[in-house]
């Protein structure tokens, strides 16, 4: 079979990671990768540094998305944007429906959204383990109605995508990043979103504050590790497995899970060396410091909680049926603590 890929996102933390770990990946042969970008300077960075086919589509035109993957054969999409936008996702699926009919090959369609949409945020049970193959995902995604509303939409927008893609005969893919830790290896961002959101905080308030008790926890995943399974499932593709997909098709990399309180400590103790604040002890935040975390961290005091905490349990399963396997423990992240916070403080 004769597999062309469009990697989005390639500016991005997770897409640029994934495009600079592609070149040492030992994959299965495939015909071309092709790397969406904005401009004319990512595609000389994704071409010189990557080797991978650059591709300007204006996402506002229906015709020009279609066109582009159609005329390419594209066949495997991996769509590293917006977790909460359907409209595109859709005209690719579409678009992958039709290069599937005319070539007789498969498509695939990964979406990456986030462990947010299966935490307490949208109403997910935190008190068991939530395996990332348990068959009540889908329904959980679908009916999502939790205290976050707009965390409920990227819900529902998962299995949207599992829906569409199955109405189209295209294989969906829906890969929930947890905390992601660790130095991007991508020429655009190189930082991650959730522990910029912990340092901001920490940084306009002057000191650390906690938004839950003391037993909330979150998965977390080395950038690396996380990378990693993005390229199993595109070598479990390649070599003509059928890795779960659609309604079973949701993928977690985390080597485990780690208390909030924990991680703000361990960062806390190097903003206080570096003179960001001055006490290591946590602070649980009231309504006034809501208000003023809101506006460093680009939302509403409602968001603050769903940016810096909560409980999720989700727990990595799928994952280990194609081989992949995390290297570094939950524990690592402590370990890396400073090291994260003087680059977020560098880049942010």
């Amino acid at each position: 079979m004769s597999h062309n890929i469009l990697i989005t996102g390639a500016s991005g933390y997770l897409g640029g990671s994934l495009l600079a770990s592609w070149n040492q990946a030992n994959l299965p042969p495939y015909q071309k990768l092709y790397a969406l970008v904005r401009n004319e300077e990512q595609a000389k960075a994704v071409k010189e540094l990557y080797g991978a086919e650059p591709v300007q589509i204006d996402l506002n035109n229906e015709s020009d998305i279609k066109q582009a993957i159609i005329s390419r054969d594209i066949n495997i999409v991996y769509w590293m944007i917006s977790a909460s936008e359907i409209r595109v996702p859709r005209i690719m699926i579409q678009a992958l429906a039709d290069v599937k009919k005319r070539t007789g090959t498969d498509a695939h369609f990964l979406f990456t959204s986030g462990a947010k949409v299966l935490s307490s945020h949208t109403g997910s049970p935190n008190d068991r383990p939530l395996l990332d193959t348990d068959p009540g995902l889908y329904e959980l995604q679908r009916t999502a109605d939790g205290p976050q509303p707009f965390l409920n939409t990227g819900a529902r927008t998962n299995a949207e995508v599992i829906d569409i893609a199955e109405s189209y005969g295209v294989r969906s893919y829906i890969f929930v990043p947890c905390i992601v830790y660790g130095r991007g290896e991508g020429f655009g961002n190189p930082i991650s979103i959730q522990t910029v959101a912990i340092v901001r905080a920490a940084k306009r308030m002057q000191r650390m504050y906690t938004v839950d008790d003391s037993s909330a926890s979150w998965p977390v995943c080395h950038l690396s590790d996380n990378t990693a399974l993005f390229l199993d499932i595109l070598r479990a593709i390649l070599s003509g497995q059928i890795p779960n997909y659609g309604k079973n098709g949701f993928y977690l990399a985390a080597s485990g899970s780690v208390k909030w309180h924990d991680l703000f400590g361990a960062m806390a103790k190097t903003l206080v060396k570096r003179g960001v604040i001055h006490d290591e002890s946590l602070t649980q935040a009231d309504d006034a410091a809501l208000e003023q975390m809101a506006p460093v961290l680009q939302g509403v005091k409602s968001f603050v909680p769903a940016e810096i905490g909560g409980h999720c349990t989700l727990t990595a399963v799928n994952g280990h049926a194609i081989g992949w396997k995390a290297k570094y423990p939950p524990e690592h992240i402590f370990e890396l603590a400073e090291e994260e916070v003087d680059w977020v403080l560098a880049h942010s």
